[in-house]
């Protein structure tokens, strides 16, 4: 599939992206990412690979159309976990330590 990413034009295929990103370890994900094989890789490191450009050449909108064009499933940025969610914020645990209220309490 032809597609252009950073004003240059690539032709990529579905078994093409498997083999460069095999081997590549995945970085933390924190905006958009895409699912190639079993891993789930930021969207801007696949293309930085495929590309071998730099990754402040192009958007992450222009890699995950073509990856989503391949057929790869492109998820979008994690949901951020609600305060109060898993246990006492580093304020409670403080004021805890402190001599204050139980962080389990508050």
């Amino acid at each position: 599939m032809r597609c252009v990413i950073a004003r240059y034009p690539f032709d990529l295929t579905r078994t093409g992206v498997l083999a460069s990103m095999k081997g590549v370890r995945p970085e933390l994900v924190t905006g958009e990412s895409v699912t190639i094989g079993r891993r789930r890789y930021p969207v801007r490191q696949v293309g930085q690979v495929i590309t071998r450009q730099d990754p402040r050449d192009f958007t992450a909108g222009e890699v995950r159309r073509a990856m989503t064009r391949l057929g790869f499933t492109c998820h979008d940025r994690p949901q951020a976990a609600p305060v109060g969610v898993g246990g006492p914020t580093p304020l409670q645990v403080a004021s805890a330590l402190l001599g204050g209220a139980d962080p389990g309490e508050v």
